[in-house]
């Protein structure tokens, strides 16, 4: 360091510091001395006890005690000298979070002359209306796709399951279906029927002529049995199931 150069905080933080711990070090060392010599002038005590010499006993009771006083304020000194260590190291660490504070404002305020907050705003409404303009054709287009898609694939489809029924059908109910023409199925059946029961009218009516008490035996005609029988009834839910399958 030149002559006449001023130090920094830092190094000033540093020097303080490295001179408290020498000082509190030295404090330890002439503490323990002062140990050493209570214990010692303990030992003389006892002995010139003993030897029954009650002036030096109060004597050596005086040094005994100023001994052990200084040793209390070693005890002190060293205490308070910490405390100031302590203090300079809060010191040290408010002076390195206040540098790196004034940092970061010099940032936040370059930051914040570069950015042009009407522009910003600018940009997210832009970016917004691109966004939902993106959204909708990616809908119009799902749209179309799935119009396109449904009129190509969705009737082969159809027509695939329209066969498999109409083969699971034919395997499962066709054989209980009698073997009936499907065109006017309902009009033989009805033919057939008016037929069976026009001829016994017509017996009884030409026989009515010849004697009263016989016309009463004929009785009336048996009833028609329904048009169509088990099998129309099993090919008008075979129709209905086809046109459900069919819409």
């Amino acid at each position: 360091m030149g002559v006449g150069q001023s130090k920094t905080l830092e190094e000033q933080i540093k020097e303080n510091k490295r001179n408290i711990n020498k000082a509190i070090r030295e404090l330890d060392r002439e503490r323990k001395k002062l140990e050493r010599q209570e214990k010692k002038i303990e030992k003389d005590i006892k002995k010139a006890a003993k030897e029954n010499q009650m002036e030096a006993v109060k004597i050596m009771a005086k040094d005994y005690i100023r001994t052990k006083n200084y040793k209390n304020k070693f005890y002190k000194m060293r205490t308070q000298l910490q405390g100031v260590a302590l203090r300079i190291q809060t010191m040290k660490s408010t002076q390195a979070m206040t540098t790196a504070m004034k940092g970061a404002t010099r940032a936040m305020i370059r930051m914040n002359q570069k950015m042009n907050l009407p522009q910003m705003q600018h940009i997210m409404r832009k970016f917004a209306m691109e966004t939902e303009r993106m959204d909708m054709t990616q809908e119009m287009m799902g749209d179309t796709i799935d119009d396109v898609m449904e009129s190509a694939s969705d009737e082969e489809e159809e027509e695939k399951v329209v066969d498999q029924v109409l083969t699971e059908l034919g395997i499962d109910t066709m054989e209980d279906v009698p073997d009936v023409p499907m065109g006017g199925t309902a009009t033989a059946a009805a033919a057939g029927t008016q037929a069976r029961v026009a001829a016994p009218i017509g017996a009884a009516a030409s026989g009515g002529g010849g004697g009263g008490g016989g016309g009463g035996a004929g009785g009336p005609p048996p009833a028609a049995p329904p048009a169509g029988g088990a099998g129309g009834a099993d090919l008008s839910d075979l129709e209905a199931r086809l046109n459900n399958l069919r819409k």
